[in-house]
């Protein structure tokens, strides 16, 4: 069963055009990095972090927070604060979705901005400038990808799917006559916004996908007509004391329970 469509609070087209005023700029200013210099450091769990990932949190937090002071801010790269458990609006950001493809000069990243009430996303954006594609969704409205309405089409089909490399490997290996692998793609985010174009049939996450991984592209998905579940068919809450997600399944209609029993009994998500 879908779970109900969020319901829109009070001024969300013009956070929603906020949103996409900053994440357009916030993807210029990553440009400027992209295939040039652009200094690399670790963090704790070696993943990687780049200038671009700071100047474009830098940007986004000072743009958003100045226009809505009252909103909670949630960030990759930004120090937790748990004052935002205590806001009823709550930015979710991911500067640069996909940092290590975007390190290595691939395409596939994005900036992802969500905005989550209470604990469900209602609003987001994905900002993929070296693809030319932005998407957008709020609560009560369509997704847009470029400023065309997204709708997947009811199918029962499973067999354009994605995941993280490994587990695109072992998918490969384990249902060679039933799935087509899409080859990995660096930003889960822009996994999810492929279920919602309708380019996949579905894209699974073993555990660790974070909030600021999900809440841009999970409300886009949900207006475009599909479902982002843990294994249970539960939908995430966001805005908790811990930001980490079970294994995950996301699809279009007519899909998604078939793609649950595929993953509890395959046992590749747990």
């Amino acid at each position: 069963m879908a779970p109900d469509r969020p319901i829109a609070p009070p001024g969300l087209a013009a956070d929603l055009e906020l949103m996409r005023q900053v994440a357009a700029e916030a993807g210029r200013i990553a440009m400027r990095y992209f295939r040039k210099d652009n200094e690399v450091w670790h963090k704790s769990g070696n993943s990687p972090v780049s200038e671009a990932d700071i100047a474009v949190d830098t940007f986004l937090r000072e743009s958003l927070m100045a226009a809505r002071p009252d909103y909670g801010w949630l960030s990759e790269e930004t120090l937790d604060n748990p004052d935002r458990l205590e806001r009823a609006l709550l930015f979710v950001v991911d500067p640069i979705d996909g940092t290590r493809g975007f390190i290595a000069g691939e395409a596939e990243w994005c900036v992802s901005v969500g905005l989550v009430a209470g604990t469900r996303p209602v609003a987001g954006v994905l900002e993929c400038p070296a693809l030319e594609r932005s998407f957008s969704a709020a609560a009560e409205l369509p997704a847009f990808l470029n400023g065309k309405e997204l709708a997947i089409e009811p199918s029962s089909r499973i067999e354009r799917v994605t995941a993280s490399r490994k587990l695109n490997a072992l998918l490969a290996r384990k249902y060679p006559d039933v799935m087509n692998v899409r080859e990995f793609v660096p930003s889960l985010a822009y996994r999810l916004a492929l279920v919602a174009t309708g380019e996949i049939d579905a894209a699974f996450a073993r555990p660790g996908a974070q909030d600021w991984d999900l809440a841009a592209a999970e409300i886009i998905l949900e207006q475009a007509g599909g479902r982002l579940t843990d294994l249970h068919g539960a939908v995430r809450q966001y805005n908790q004391e811990k930001t980490g997600a079970p294994s995950l399944v996301a699809s279009g209609p007519g899909r998604h329970e078939a793609l649950l029993n595929l993953a509890n009994s395959g046992g590749f998500l747990h």
